[in-house]
């Protein structure tokens, strides 16, 4: 049976913050997302990891979005990768995605990506061959569900996979229906099955381990029922791993930190009137009531 996550746990996980740290002290985020019609993905994804407290952010985006996505990020980088007559990721993306992912500390796949055939090819190779620990959300589960091997590709890098029910059911070949009948047990046998991490997202988000490890987050609320929230919540985890944290206690920081700053949220905004962006400006605070609680 999974273990409901404390504070104090939580906190015990938390990156060190040394004194005399600079920015490649707290790690480079590479996080590819992005698409005509979609680019929002990128920018709430991207100004998530920024307040993780990591060092560096550079967002991979389609060329002919370049502009767009640049325009909405202040703090994050951003990169022009090749594209398709759609604006969606090129297959002859993957390149120098690859060669740029190979510097970095971890990486993000998958917001707003679409499911263009081309683009489904690029995640398939980006999430084989991706030489750090690699977040893969949204579309780059859509991608998957054609073929979960390619979690196996790299030996060792650690993989988090971040589904909502119904993605969880098109990775297991299932329904939402009965993902949620056995929340516990199906991100519990597909963490084991596939060697990642799973964060099964919902009300109290499952978070397993391959080692049979699982976790039940006890924050948040449904104001974080609405788009983009999970753009935020792939941002935070991979700017985690970007610190040095294992997957999965990059997954229970950033899911635990997700909801509490949901909940700040709503405190200001009520979960009614609650969107991404709300979230995502209450992400400090959540960081001050977890390190400064009694």
């Amino acid at each position: 049976m999974a273990k409901e996550l404390r504070a104090e746990s939580v906190a015990r996980r938390l990156p060190a913050r040394p004194e005399a740290g600079h920015k490649g002290t707290f790690g480079h985020v590479y996080i590819v997302a992005g698409s005509r019609g979609f680019t929002g993905a990128a920018k709430l994804t991207a100004a998530a990891a920024a307040r993780s407290g990591c060092g560096l952010v550079t967002v991979g985006v389609p060329r002919p979005l370049g502009d767009v996505v640049a325009a909405g990020l202040l703090e994050p980088m951003s990169m022009m990768l090749p594209a398709t007559a759609e604006e969606s990721l090129a297959e002859r993306a993957l390149g120098p995605a690859l060669a740029f992912v190979a510097g970095k500390d971890a990486a993000v796949v998958g917001p707003g990506l679409s499911q263009h055939v081309e683009t489904v090819r690029f995640v398939h190779g980006f999430v084989r061959d991706c030489s750090v620990p690699l977040v893969i959300d949204a579309d780059g589960l859509n991608a998957l569900a054609s073929d979960t091997d390619a979690l196996h590709g790299a030996s060792g890098i650690g993989r988090i996979v971040t589904p909502h029910p119904g993605e969880m059911a098109r990775l297991m070949k299932s329904t939402a229906g009965e993902v949620q009948a056995r929340r516990d047990e199906v991100a519990k046998t597909f963490a084991a099955d596939r060697g990642c991490v799973v964060v099964l997202k919902g009300h109290r988000t499952v978070i397993a381990g391959p080692s049979g490890e699982a976790y039940v987050n006890p924050t948040g609320n449904s104001g974080l029922a609405t788009g983009g929230t999970g753009d935020v919540l792939s941002g935070l985890i991979g700017g985690l791993l970007a610190q040095g944290l294992s997957p999965l206690d990059a997954a229970v920081v950033g899911v635990y930190i997700h909801g509490l700053a949901g909940d700040i949220a709503a405190e200001a905004c009520t979960q009614r009137g609650m969107i991404a962006g709300d979230v995502i400006a209450a992400i400090p605070e959540a960081w001050r009531r977890l390190e400064e609680r009694p």
